[in-house]
């Protein structure tokens, strides 16, 4: 069987917006706010990370229209460096990094649902597993249902985020006294260079996410017009809801008031919707959140199915559901790793020792735009993948300085698998690269 092409361009923007729009949005503006002491300087990064997100999205929606099968960045890497390289990185996705991911959304979720019903503190850890299985569940009976409930979601997340916006402006609890001077830093601000440098690494994760439209290429209905109109306009829009949102944060809660991240969402609320305002800010964050982990238990998957069909991955993991043509197996991989992770309450640890391998395959797969046999002839070709591969060097040398030993390790765990590749599945890529991939027009 072979994946049929039901997405069209709105269920793919909200792939690339889905997972970036997650919890960061409630927290992250109020410590960047912090730190950087300055409305201006908080707008300064988020329109400059903004721009590097705008420029891997070119070079991914080049790739994504050159290559436009399952898989993402596995396949770009394959592409431009080879088997093994791509490999790594299926490696660490598929047995580190989305099971950590996953894990830590749905216990990021769990606060925000005992809020809102009243849970007892014993269903801690049942409910973000009836999370993951739900989900789960969703996407497996059918890319049609999941489209659709991911769509669904992720349109009324940004509904919701934008009446918060105007609510706050036009309800009078917003003044925009709060945000003047613009350009004046605060008393209490950290270092400018410290704070620019937290802070541009927070704004990196709350974009994070965006290509996670490449992964579902395979499944994209005329991919030479969606996959590049998706990956850009899911950007400018992100780009768009965070200064927005951020802006009538500070414009009800004024820097001086900021304490910390989740006293700025209780303060925020109150201000805006008084008692009721946890509750409402709780269904808010919840919306969010889901939207992240439906977009994000849609794409994972296609990975470890691409790896498959390469032979470079067990070959159950590449077929697909007789019924429901969805990546089934796949899905409950990635589920069941989700939920291995969530009972050892180890996926923090598993996401600060794996983000900085992470970052340099982002980096690599945009680097493949120089190895392809074609030459890429677009307007804004080097200048996008030089200007996405220094913002990437940027951001880990700059985790390197803060805390290199996690990075360092993590790096070790993905080179890990190199003899895992050699020893289980080099004579299966050897068998499957003799064999030609079909897509669907």
């Amino acid at each position: 069987m072979e994946q049929r092409r039901q997405m069209g361009l709105s269920g793919t923007i909200a792939v690339v917006m889905g997972e970036s729009i997650a919890l960061g949005i409630f927290l992250t503006p109020a410590a960047m706010a912090k730190s950087l002491g300055s409305p201006a300087l908080l707008a300064s990064v988020w329109v400059g990370m903004g721009l590097i997100a705008m420029c891997g999205a070119l070079c991914y929606s080049e790739l994504a229209v050159r290559f436009p099968h399952a898989g993402g960045e596995y396949v770009y890497l394959r592409e431009g460096y080879g088997g093994r390289v791509a490999f790594l990185y299926g490696w660490m996705s598929a047995a580190v990094m989305d099971p950590g991911l996953a894990a830590a959304l749905a216990m990021g979720a769990t606060p925000y649902i005992f809020s809102m019903m009243g849970i007892s503190q014993h269903m801690r850890l049942w409910v973000p597993a009836l999370l993951l299985i739900g989900l789960a569940g969703i996407n497996y009976v059918g890319t049609r249902l999941s489209r659709r409930v991911m769509s669904a979601a992720n349109l009324l997340k940004v509904g919701v985020l934008l009446c918060l916006v105007a609510w706050a402006w036009f309800s009078g609890h917003s003044t925009i006294d709060n945000i003047l001077p613009l350009v004046h830093r605060r008393a209490g601000s950290e270092p400018i260079f410290a704070a620019v440098a937290s802070a541009t690494v927070a704004a990196f994760f709350s974009f994070g996410g965006w290509w996670e439209a490449g992964k579902i290429a395979g499944e994209v209905r005329n991919p030479r017009r969606n996959l590049p109109l998706a990956f850009t306009c899911g950007v400018l829009l992100v780009t768009l809801v965070y200064l927005l949102v951020s802006f009538a944060f500070l414009s009800v809660v004024p820097l001086d008031r900021i304490v910390s991240n989740t006293a700025f969402v209780a303060q925020f609320g109150e201000a805006l919707f008084g008692s009721l305002g946890g509750r409402v800010l709780s269904a808010c964050v919840l919306l969010s959140v889901l939207g992240g982990m439906m977009a994000m238990t849609m794409a994972a998957p296609r990975v470890y199915y691409a790896m498959a069909r390469d032979g470079a991955f067990f070959s159950i993991f590449g077929r697909l559901h007789p019924r429901f043509g969805t990546p089934a197996n796949a899905v409950l991989l990635q589920t069941g790793l989700a939920l291995l992770v969530l009972c050892f309450g180890a996926f923090d640890r598993i996401l600060s020792f794996i983000i900085f391998s992470a970052i340099c395959f982002l980096a690599l797969s945009a680097a493949s735009l120089f190895r392809l046999k074609e030459p890429v002839q677009r307007w804004w070709y080097p200048a996008a993948p030089v200007l996405f591969l220094l913002g990437c060097g940027a951001i880990n040398l700059l985790i390197l300085m803060h805390d290199p030993l996690p990075a360092l390790l993590g790096l070790l765990a993905v080179l890990c698998g190199d003899p895992i590749r050699h020893f289980f599945f080099s004579s299966r890529q050897s068998a499957a690269a003799q064999i030609p991939e079909q897509t669907l027009p």
